[in-house]
């Protein structure tokens, strides 16, 4: 469930953009993001995916939407509009860093309940953080069947003193913030700090920290898989294929370890390329886990 964005990406900038200067990118690419990438990276990985999101008479919405058929993605979750629909990011990448622009056209609001009742998935992704009413019901009708609720940060801006935002957290299985989104909605100093207060309200914390890769509770067990050295060009996609890898693991039922693997092999594949365009595919994926985790259960 979430919205599509066309990411104009600006990559290999030599420094940041500072104002009234101007700065020259090595790279640009127009690539579908947003939502789209967490549908596209889970169908890339072998799994079937039914994608809710908008798309109206502009060029972004035809140019996502394109991406999307040609991936395979199951069209019975899309909205038709006849009037734009542009969801648009420009992403500036650095070396170190990256900085984001984002415009959106407003859409009705959408009932999420009925698609969960209807196509009942094995796993309900949610791309980032919401408390509104409408997610909370969408969250315990897909348990009420059965499925994972994962859902991510996003740089929402919210915090655990708020009652509502503990409240859909009660509601989801499995909860993937970085380290800034973690410490920001805890408060907490550190990120273990932050990781300890989330395994309160959530079974699965995962919080990813870029470069030095990611730590999580488990059943209360703490886990933490290092990151794949890689030259990276663009970390726009990072979060989202990591989130892919580790929902792909889940349902191969694969133990903690080797779903962090997983995720972490797609989240580096994903650095490679601008945007999107470098999610793996279910075949590469025991190639880029053979060197780093050669026990892994797609290389075995």
């Amino acid at each position: 469930m979430g919205a599509y964005f066309a990411d104009l990406v600006f990559h290999g900038l030599p420094h940041p953009p500072v104002p009234d200067g101007e700065v020259f990118a090595e790279g640009l690419a127009l690539v579908p993001g947003g939502a789209y990438t967490l549908a596209m990276a889970v169908r890339r990985l072998g799994r079937s995916v039914v994608w809710g999101a908008d798309f109206g008479a502009d060029v972004f919405s035809a140019q996502v939407l394109a991406a999307a058929r040609a991936e395979g993605l199951d069209e019975a979750g899309f909205r038709h509009h006849a009037f734009p629909v542009r969801s648009v990011t420009v992403a500036l990448s650095g070396p170190c860093e990256r900085a984001m622009v984002s415009y959106q056209d407003p859409v009705p609001a959408r009932a999420l309940v009925p698609l969960v009742e209807c196509h009942r998935p094995r796993v309900l992704m949610l791309p980032q953080l919401r408390w509104d009413e409408e997610t909370v019901g969408a969250c315990r009708a897909a348990r009420g069947t059965g499925a994972l609720v994962v859902m991510d940060g996003h740089d929402t801006p919210a915090t655990l003193a708020d009652p509502r935002v503990r409240r859909v957290l009660a509601e989801v299985d499995v909860f993937t913030p970085n380290a800034a989104e973690a410490l920001r909605l805890t408060g907490a100093a550190t990120v273990d700090g932050a990781l300890a207060d989330l395994a309160a309200l959530v079974p699965t914390v995962v919080v990813t920290r870029g470069a030095s890769g990611a730590v999580a509770v488990h059943g209360g067990v703490r886990y933490e898989v290092a990151a794949l050295a890689v030259r990276a060009v663009d970390a726009t996609a990072a979060g989202d294929c990591f989130n892919a890898g580790l929902v792909h693991g889940l349902l191969a039922g694969w133990d903690m370890p080797a779903c962090l693997a997983a995720a972490a092999a797609c989240g580096a594949a994903a650095t490679t390329g601008p945007g999107s365009t470098a999610a793996l595919h279910a075949k590469d994926l025991p190639g880029w886990l053979e060197g780093a985790y050669p026990a892994h259960p797609a290389v075995t």
